[in-house]
Parts: structure tokens; sequence; C-alpha cells
């Protein structure tokens, strides 16, 4: 992989009705623009993003908002049309060594915002800037608040309607033995556990899909009653020691340094970058990498990093 796949770079657009990759004056916009709902190619739209998002150490997966909005309350709905085609990304435990690590070698980490959340942004945006120009994408970061201080969307709500995993609840456990006691829910993904992260919601606005688009079964990899149990109280009780990540063998884990960094308290995070070389001592002392979230976010659905 060189380095222009590492920094999430393409230099072709797509074609969503030949599925084949086009020169530049080949616009996307223009394909989605003459196609009507029925026509949409959301299997070629989604391999679009994920060819160069894969690389990086991403996974899309395509749903209606109709989904979405359909298990939720009216003041959480989000409003578009429920044919209105979407894309929810995670990040996979590659992530870590081909996308970030890389992005902080760019030097490209600035202001006040988290740096993982930097990287994410930058390798998305990209993406669609350079695979749907002039598209109209609205996206939406798990780290994203609106002015009601309520997120922007529910990640593993989109998640779990999409396929893409989980979202184990206490509804999800009979005769649940928490009595009056709360229990965060938390998505499990079938290949990979608790070690990934839900990063972001992309909504193609004006493009819809119909009957062809057929809603995924979400993948039930914690069955048993018992498992679930240990499950949720693994997550609310013991996250720190990250044992709720194991609920099902996983396919690959986090590296030891991408544990180092996570398992360090955001605000001292800074500091293990400058000793991993990435940042100027200046850039602390400024507070340029100053508050940073730990994305847990389990009261408001987020996937967790």
């Amino acid at each position: 992989m060189n380095k222009q796949e590492k920094r999430g770079l393409s230099t072709s657009t797509f074609d969503l009705t030949k599925g084949k990759h086009q020169v530049p004056t080949c616009s996307l916009l223009r394909s989605l623009k003459t196609m009507a709902a029925p026509c949409v190619d959301v299997e070629r739209l989604t391999r679009a993003l994920n060819e160069p998002l894969s690389e990086l150490g991403f996974e899309c997966h395509p749903l209606k908002i109709g989904w979405y909005n359909k298990v939720l309350p009216s003041s959480l709905h989000l409003h578009y049309h429920d044919d209105t085609v979407a894309v929810v990304v995670l990040s996979m435990p590659a992530m870590f060594e081909r996308a970030f690590l890389p992005f902080m070698e760019t030097n490209r980490c600035q202001g006040l915002s988290d740096p993982v959340d930097q990287c994410v942004k930058h390798c998305i945006s990209t993406t669609i800037a350079q695979c749907f120009p002039g598209q109209k994408v609205e996206v939406s970061y798990d780290f994203e608040m609106l002015p009601s201080r309520k997120p922007k969307f529910l990640a593993q709500t989109a998640a779990h309607v999409s396929g893409a995993a989980f979202y184990y609840q206490q509804s999800d456990v009979t005769e649940p033995p928490w009595g009056n006691k709360k229990r965060f829910g938390v998505c499990v993904h079938p290949r990979f556990g608790g070690w990934f992260a839900i990063r972001a919601l992309l909504v193609f606005e004006g493009v819809e899909v119909g009957a062809e688009l057929q809603k995924p079964s979400s993948p039930d990899c914690v069955p048993s009653r018992d498992a679930r149990i240990r499950l949720l109280d693994d997550f609310n009780l013991r996250w720190q020691d990250w044992s709720y990540r194991d609920a099902v063998p996983s396919a690959q884990t986090y590296s030891q340094k991408q544990r180092d960094y996570f398992s360090t308290p955001p605000a001292q995070r800074p500091s293990l970058l400058r000793t991993w070389g990435f940042l100027h001592d200046q850039d602390s002392k400024d507070g340029l990498l100053g508050p940073q979230h730990d994305g847990l976010g389990a009261a408001n659905g987020h996937g967790v990093i």
C-alpha cells in the first residue's frame, strides 16, 4: 500500500450505473442526479466507499433512513425521506496502524479536537470529496453533538439496523436480573466482537432506493441469556478492563500500541504522542490538543473506542 492509499486519497470517481472506475471527468454527481430512485445501485455506492476506506481500516454498511427512524421515537428521527440512502462507517482494529499513525506522521493534527477524530474526519471527507464530487452528502460523526447536547445520530442504532453489528440492550435479556438498575447497551461485531468503533453516518441527500434494498438481519452473535447478562455487566461495571470486547472470538484485536493509547486518560494522550515523536512540546503548552473525549458515550448510544 503506497502513501497515497494510506492517506485515504483516490484519483478516480465511480459511476454507480456501471460499477467501474471512471476518469474524474465522469462525475458521479451526474449519475446520481439522473437516476430514478429504483435504479440507484446501492451495492456499487457502498463499494465506492469501501474500496478506499477498507485500505485504511474502515468498514461501510448501507441502510435506509426509514429503518433507523422506525426504531426510535419521533424526537430522535433524522428528517429525510424513509427511502433515503445512508451509510454507517465503522473503524476496525487495523485503523490505528493504517490510518491514525500515518495521519500523525504527516503532522496534519492541529487545533483543539481529538487526534483520532481529526484522522477519521480527514479519511472520510477526503474519500467523499474524491469519489462523490458535487454530491450532497451530510456527514454526522460520532463525536458531534446538537445544540441540545444530544448526539447528531445514535451510532449503535445505526449499526444495528444496517446489519453491521448487534446492539444488545436490557430488553434483549429475558427476565433481567437487575431490577431497577440501568444497564446501557453495547454493540458487538460478528467478526471483531467489541474491538471496533462506530465513527460516522453518511446521508446521501436526494438519493433514494426502493424495495431492492432489503433490511439485513442483525448478527446475533451473543445468543444466550447468561452471555448477554455477562456482556452488559462487563460493559457497564468493568468497561475499563475491556473484557466486554471479548464477548465473541475476534478476528483481530487492538495492537499493544493502540491499547496503550486508548488506555491513557484523554488529557494525557498528547504527552504519549510526544513520546512517540508525533507532537512538538509547544503544541501541548499552547493547549492545541486540549480536552479530548474518551469515546465511551454509553448513555447516548454511541459506539465505543
